[in-house]
């Protein structure tokens, strides 16, 4: 089968280079620097396990090269680089073809059946198949982490039980079809996750203050970052209760996390091993250092995330008081600075 995998980032390497290693399977990159490619791939696996070498059959920028003769597009892009991709590959995409997205929690059903046509088949991953890094961009990463199962939504075709036997094929992992998109869109992983730790770092930051270091993201989480992820997710479970999804789709953060209070989910997120060494994005300026409100965790989790989930809770009239809080902060005060 033919594999169109779109985006240059970590996950787009990664996804790549593990595909393109399964058998069976010939893999196209679309990325705005193919220039910068090797056609062979080397993918580093967490373990000890031996890194996968896998050759590309085709780097290009041009939509038509990609995406003409492919089985199924995989888009492995940031929320607001979907629908301008979704764009330059619409005209040139096969009738038949499988477009989907590795995580659906920053708005890609919602962009792609406004963007593509209501008989093209969609799919779309709950999280992400893989924690990956780029240690040597076009040409070396590193797998750090697989996810014990995947769970996937299929739209727009009845060839859905095909499409989730695709999906464990590319990505080794026992994958579960979904009832509808809404089960995989709504999300309490990044959506919530990163804007409930941004805000309690810095809801108290004021334009000209400098801090002497950057704090770890994840290894320093606190309890009230937790008890603001506890209440967001409480708003969503909740908006969820209003959905034709099936009970228990997204367990609470507190069960995915075998947690019970705020004190243990905090202790769960500082001791995750593949969270380890990440730093809270800030930038370095005269005197120290600032957040860094052009980074992804706010130009994505926010509109894309966040802001998703709030406007399909007033669409149905559930009250998100924590989650307003801390969109107004991280959407309205913190990009005015």
């Amino acid at each position: 089968m033919n594999i169109c995998v779109c985006g240059g980032g970590n996950l787009g390497h990664v996804v790549a280079g593990f595909v393109a290693a399964r058998k069976g399977f010939d893999v196209t990159v679309l990325t705005r620097r193919p220039e910068c490619w090797h056609r062979q791939l080397l993918i580093e696996r967490p373990g000890g396990d031996w890194p996968l070498l896998s050759s590309l059959k085709l780097v290009t920028s041009v939509a038509k090269e990609a995406v003409s003769k492919a089985d199924a597009v995989v888009l492995c892009l940031p929320g607001y680089s979907i629908g301008p991709v979704l764009r330059q590959i619409r005209d040139d995409l096969p009738q038949e073809a499988f477009v989907g997205s590795v995580v659906s929690s920053t708005g890609f059903f919602q962009q792609a059946m406004h963007l593509l046509s209501p008989t093209q088949p969609l799919f779309g991953l709950q999280r992400v198949p893989f924690i990956a890094r780029t240690l040597e961009y076009g040409h070396v990463a590193r797998l750090m982490g697989y996810k014990e199962s995947l769970s996937v939504a299929v739209e727009q075709t009845r060839r859905r039980e095909e499409l989730r036997q695709l999906m464990e094929q590319l990505f080794a992992t026992p994958t579960k079809l979904m009832n509808n998109w809404y089960e995989v869109a709504l999300s309490n992983s990044n959506p919530l996750l990163h804007p409930s730790r941004l805000y309690d770092l810095w809801c108290d930051y004021r334009e000209g203050e400098t801090y002497d270091r950057r704090p770890l993201f994840y290894e320093e989480w606190t309890e009230r970052a937790a008890a603001i992820y506890m209440d967001m997710d409480a708003e969503l479970q909740q908006l969820l209760a209003a959905l034709p999804v099936a009970k228990d789709c997204i367990p609470t953060v507190l069960d995915y996390y075998e947690s019970h209070d705020a004190a243990s989910l905090a202790a769960k997120l500082r001791s995750i091993e593949a969270f380890k060494g990440i730093e809270a994005p800030m930038k370095e300026v005269e005197g120290g250092f600032v957040p860094d409100f052009q980074s992804r965790y706010f130009t994505e989790d926010f509109p894309f995330g966040l802001g998703l989930l709030r406007q399909l809770a007033r669409e149905k009239g559930i009250a998100t008081p924590t989650m307003d809080r801390v969109w107004q902060w991280g959407a309205e005060g913190a990009t005015a600075v």
